[in-house]
């Protein structure tokens, strides 16, 4: 009977600790298949996520990399007026204007020539050019250095040199109009009717343009240069025109081109004055 206890309790013990063993072993069996779906969950949530946060960051990458453009806007233009009969004359003009603005930088340059021919005699025969570069200080206050040099054979100058500094100020300042004026000193060199000279001179300038659409635009410029020692020896210049765009790249252009001068040469009138229509070609 004894026998027969022991081996019974020896059953039981085998038995709990075979329903231990099954327990612990289903019980880790659990565990390894939440931990293999959690895993694979957490992983295919790494991989969704990293294809829209993705392109974003490297679209803004490249958009700091990339450098910002400012090209230069250039135009040529050009225009001809004939007239045959009881009169025979003949105006020929062209210009070059280039430009370009950064946000503290500002450059233009810029020539012309024209040629006129009235009865077999030369009635206008100039040439000219200019540049000027603006450094902004802030949005509206800039600073700039002009240089200008001219020829004009009919008014009997030889030449006409200036270069110099000053400061500028824009008081409209938007996409559609802008207004400046400026103010400065130059150093001019010219051979006036046979004779050279050189002086200082006063500069105070001012420019306007109006765009009416992308199509269509007024310009009007001044400047007035004075000799400093000699107040009645000064130049105007002055030029107010229109312009109307026929394509993307060709537009139409009028305006008037006046200088007037106080103390010409010998023999000479005081005001040159033309009025211009044309073709511009832009790129």
């Amino acid at each position: 009977m004894k026998k027969v206890k022991n081996i019974v309790t020896l059953a039981g013990i085998l038995a709990a600790l075979g329903a231990s063993a099954t327990a612990q072993t289903n019980v880790y069996n659990v565990t390894n298949v939440v931990t293999v779906l959690v895993t694979n969950i957490v992983t295919v949530t790494n991989v969704v996520a990293a294809a829209p946060v993705a392109a974003p960051v490297v679209e803004a990458v490249s958009a700091l990399k990339a450098p910002v453009k400012n090209p230069w806007e250039s135009s040529v233009s050009a225009g001809l007026t004939l007239t045959r009969g009881n009169s025979q004359t003949m105006l020929f003009s062209a210009d070059y204007l280039t430009a370009k603005k950064t946000p503290l930088n500002e450059y233009s340059l810029g020539l012309a020539a024209a040629y006129g021919n009235q009865n077999d005699q030369d009635t206008v025969n100039n040439y000219k050019a200019f540049g000027q570069w603006n450094h902004l200080f802030s949005e509206r206050f800039f600073g700039y250095v002009r240089g200008d040099a001219l020829r004009d054979i009919i008014a009997d100058l030889d030449y006409r040199f200036s270069i110099g500094p000053g400061a500028g100020y824009y008081f409209i300042k938007a996409k559609e109009t802008t207004l400046a004026v400026e103010a400065g000193l130059g150093e001019e060199f010219q051979k006036l009717g046979g004779k050279d000279n050189a002086f200082t001179t006063a500069r105070l300038g001012e420019r306007f343009e109006h765009k009416f659409s992308d199509r269509a635009r007024l310009w009007q410029n001044v400047e007035l240069l004075p000799q400093v020692d000699k107040l009645d020896n000064y130049v105007i210049n002055f030029e107010i025109g229109i312009e109307a765009s026929i394509s993307k790249s060709f537009s139409l252009k009028t305006y008037l081109d006046d200088s007037y001068q106080n103390r010409p040469a010998a023999g000479r009138l005081k005001n040159d004055a033309k009025i211009v229509s044309g073709v511009s070609y832009k790129f």
